[in-house]
């Protein structure tokens, strides 16, 4: 073929990363070893990136950029499954912080419980710090709450969509195990025999693992994911497979979109959407979600309940799908603050097969003295809130943390020009590299603009440079990030604002807290952001918040 042939689409196809590439159009017939990229197709390939080279720079550049074809084909070559991670790593400890050293506590439950109710329907919105004490007292069996929530996860899932698979089978032999150890005076901690839902990127050897994607609705991994062992470890009944966005992409699976349980004619509004409505409506003592730019955050907040995205490297992600190596974390969602504190001291910790994490130390329960705490909020995002109705309960919240004797500060978050896009989509890109050049975007269910298989092709054309100058970049703002937050012990911040994506790039710890409701019975939240590490200081102050309000305990109507 010859140069003149080379169409537009083809010369833009051809830029791939910080090179130029030949990657394969799609529909059409591989391009030979033989065709070479001309100035002209680097003329054209030039604007994508915005850059202007003269016919002379160009001229000189041709022979690399076309050895580089033939490199870029063989390294296609190679299969790279998901699950294999970039030689390079993020690290959320900025320049010059030292990290502490490990130490370890048992975690217990503080709450005071109630009398347990005769009728066993009547436990399903318990939180677990309720649910813990008597499962350990044997006032209610393992197995009959695995029954309990295995029968509303049937009853309600027609209305949430919210279930990919029922582990049904797995479910009753880890209850029956969790009564006999119970009866034979073998306790593993709070989590002993709570039944509880995956979020369905967490591998389940003998389960399918669906990704949410059409594309992977048939695929099983024959393994654990390192949280669903830790769990399984620590007592708890895995109950369900929760739905996802399609390659953990907003509410919208294979099966349907995932609703808010306030609201049926509207999704959950992230990607741990089953988790966050399954928890809601109390059809699991808790869940797993993960978040990569805002996926526990938003849909905690979207379906009221309470939710932890911890330190990037708290939590091993081994076995769970990879959208992005730097942003991806693993948290709980639950119903309450010391329910996630239970969940996050039995699922943090080293994983030699996640290089990421770190052994850190999380003491829980901490004390209750709250006077003198200084706790930032972040006015200008207060002021900048359009819901009205959120606006009022933020304000309201305020003054709820300041009675608790806090030192409320306004404070001024750094302004950088972020890129988390930019390197959620390289990275994105990356993980789902063949996926794109086999062509397996097209079953994926949304096709639009701002629909992963766009984002993935349109990923094609950032520069390697970049993406490292964002990296760059990133790390100046987790300098600035820690000087803020060697000022205060903590800040607060609307669930929906900027701070989600900015606490994502620096990899501090988020508690997304339920405090009212809009006029048309939607929740509204709040988020407390702690140091790196100090989980523990931000569900003491979410705690704290819920001791003295109600909003988490509310339950939506119809379930």
């Amino acid at each position: 073929m010859s140069d003149s042939k080379w169409t537009r689409r083809q010369a833009l196809t051809s830029l791939s990363g910080g090179g130029l590439a030949l990657a394969s159009c799609r529909d059409e017939s591989p391009v030979e070893t033989e065709m070479r990229i001309t100035a002209e197709i680097l003329q054209a390939a030039q604007q994508v990136v915005g850059l202007d080279f003269t016919l002379p720079e160009r001229e000189q550049m041709l022979k690399r950029v076309n050895q580089s074809l033939e490199f870029f084909g063989n390294l296609r070559q190679f299969s790279l499954d998901n699950s294999v991670p970039p030689a390079i790593q993020f690290d959320p400890i900025p320049r010059g912080n030292v990290p502490d050293p490990p130490a370890s506590q048992p975690a217990t439950a503080t709450t005071p419980i109630p009398e347990v109710p005769g009728r066993l329907e009547d436990l399903a919105y318990w939180p677990l710090s309720w649910l813990a004490p008597a499962v350990k007292a044997r006032k209610v069996s393992s197995v009959d709450l695995t029954r309990l929530y295995l029968e509303r996860l049937k009853k309600y899932d027609e209305k949430l969509e919210c279930v990919i698979s029922y582990t049904e089978e797995l479910a009753l032999e880890q209850a029956r195990r969790a009564d006999r150890e119970l009866a034979s005076g073998r306790y593993r901690g709070p989590l002993h025999g709570i039944p509880w839902g995956a979020k369905d990127l967490l591998a389940v050897r003998g389960y399918r693992t669906t990704w949410g994607a059409t594309s992977h609705r048939d695929q099983t991994l024959d393994l654990d994911a390192t949280v669903v062992r830790m769990l399984e470890e620590a007592g708890a009944v895995l109950v369900a497979k929760l739905s996802l966005g399609a390659l953990a992409a907003v509410d919208v699976w294979y099966g349907g979109k995932t609703r808010n349980p306030w609201k049926l004619d509207e999704g959950s509004k992230g990607s741990s959407a089953g988790s966050a409505a399954a928890t809601a409506t109390g059809l699991v003592g808790f869940s797993i979600g993960s978040e990569t730019m805002g996926s526990i955050v938003y849909p905690s907040a979207t379906c009221g309940v309470t939710g932890l995205r911890p330190t990037f490297g708290r939590v091993s992600r081994h076995g769970a799908m990879t959208l992005s190596w730097s942003l991806d974390k693993l948290g709980p969602i639950c119903r309450s603050a010391e329910d996630c504190a239970l969940v996050f001291a039995a699922i943090h910790g080293l994983d030699p097969l996640d290089r990421t994490t770190r052994d850190r130390p999380f003491v829980w329960p901490v004390g209750d003295e709250l006077e003198g705490l200084r706790v930032g909020f972040a006015e200008k995002l207060f002021q900048e809130q359009e819901n009205e109705a959120a606006k009022e309960n933020d304000a309201r919240s305020l003054e709820v943390f300041r009675s608790l004797g806090v030192e409320l500060v306004p404070i001024e978050l750094p302004k950088r020009p972020l890129a988390p896009e930019l390197i959620l989509y390289t990275e994105a890109a990356a993980a789902f590299d063949e996926f794109t050049r086999n062509s397996q975007d097209d079953l994926l269910r949304e096709q639009e603009e701002n629909n992963w298989p766009n984002m993935f092709r349109q990923a094609r054309f950032v520069p390697a440079v970049e993406y490292i100058q964002a990296n760059r970049l990133r790390s100046l703002l987790m300098e600035d990030m820690a000087r803020l937050m060697s000022e205060i012990d903590a800040y607060l911040a609307p669930s929906f604002s900027y701070n989600v994506r900015l606490t994502n790039l620096t990899g501090l710890p988020c508690l997304a807290l339920p405090n009212g409701f809009d006029p048309e019975g939607r929740p509204t939240s709040i988020s407390l952001t702690g140091r790196l590490f100090d989980e523990s200081r931000i569900l003491a102050l979410g705690r704290a918040y819920q001791q003295v309000t109600d909003h988490h305990s509310q339950q939506p109507p119809g379930f």
